[in-house]
């Protein structure tokens, strides 16, 4: 698994590249910044995750790819956000000191927004074979990383800090934080490859369940992982007074959930019989993985 997804991010890796070459211009810093975050490693999970889905649904991976840059882009653009000092106020990302410590605040800021505006001019150009299913995984990634997406669960994880909430609103929170842009990928993915209604659907409520336990495991992580491990400060969520799943349901019950919703993840694919197979070995992978 572990080479696949080498394999796989090494692919993302070279388009990105292609779609964001270093620049000699007046304002080239801002393309040092991008490129610095949108090149400091990781899994490259949602592209993988949207190049699969396509896989598996019989579609034409070579066209994804547009699309799969600027849902990475989108997520890079996010902890950069994220990473900032009226956010998180984090130091380091994947080993790395972070875009504002590396750059400045109004750098690091401007890197994000270009980044965000650079993945829709991306998929703006795309020329798929059918334009109609084109506006809709268009309308499908902005709504995904807007307020009732990645944006929305932003606003209630901050405006939650200090208080504790309930499971419900917990669930509620990451599923759009976290598993927005991890649904949105896989729909993508569906839809470009001229999936039928069921079968999007079922990628849905696979990557719906999927989202949920990548976060769980993101938060025990939190908990019982290594700085060296995760490339980033450990505890900062109980540093910080955020709500997650270990802090409302402790350590042991948060390994019986995450596991509880892959189990309905990997359901969710029956569907489609054994060309489900290598995401189903992925959502094993996620939840066992240690950064």
């Amino acid at each position: 698994m572990k080479e696949i997804i080498k394999e796989r991010a090494a692919q993302i890796d070279k388009a990105l590249n292609e779609y964001l070459p270093s620049r000699d211009n007046p304002q080239s810093v801002i393309y040092d910044a991008m490129r610095y975050s949108l090149f400091a490693g990781g899994k490259r999970l949602r592209p993988l995750l949207m190049l699969e889905t396509a896989k598996m649904c019989g579609g034409d991976e070579n066209e994804i790819i547009p699309f799969a840059c600027s849902m990475e882009m989108i997520h890079t653009y996010s902890l950069i956000h994220d990473d900032l000092p009226a956010m998180d106020n984090d130091d380091l990302r994947r080993g790395k000191p972070t875009s504002h410590i590396k750059f400045g605040e109004a750098i690091a800021i401007l890197a994000g927004d270009a980044l965000l505006n650079k993945a829709f001019e991306i998929v703006s150009e795309y020329n798929g074979a059918n334009p109609q299913r084109t506006i809709k995984a268009i309308s499908v990634l902005a709504n995904s990383s807007g307020t009732e997406g990645m944006i929305g669960g932003q606003i209630v994880d901050i405006e939650s800090e200090g208080h504790t909430i309930s499971s419900d609103k917990l669930e509620y929170l990451h599923s759009l934080k976290t598993g927005a842009i991890i649904r949105s990928s896989c729909v993508i993915g569906a839809l470009l490859s001229d999936a039928t209604d069921e079968k999007i659907n079922a990628v849905d409520e696979f990557a719906k369940n999927l989202g949920i336990a990548f976060q769980i495991q993101d938060d025990i992580l939190d908990v019982t992982g290594t700085e060296d491990e995760l490339g980033k400060p450990i505890g900062s969520d109980a540093e910080e007074n955020k709500n997650t799943y270990v802090s409302l349901f402790g350590l042991e019950k948060s390994k019986e959930l995450s596991a509880l919703y892959s189990g309905k993840a990997k359901d969710a694919l029956s569907v489609f019989g054994d060309k489900a197979e290598f995401l189903s070995q992925l959502t094993d992978y996620l939840i066992n993985r240690k950064k």
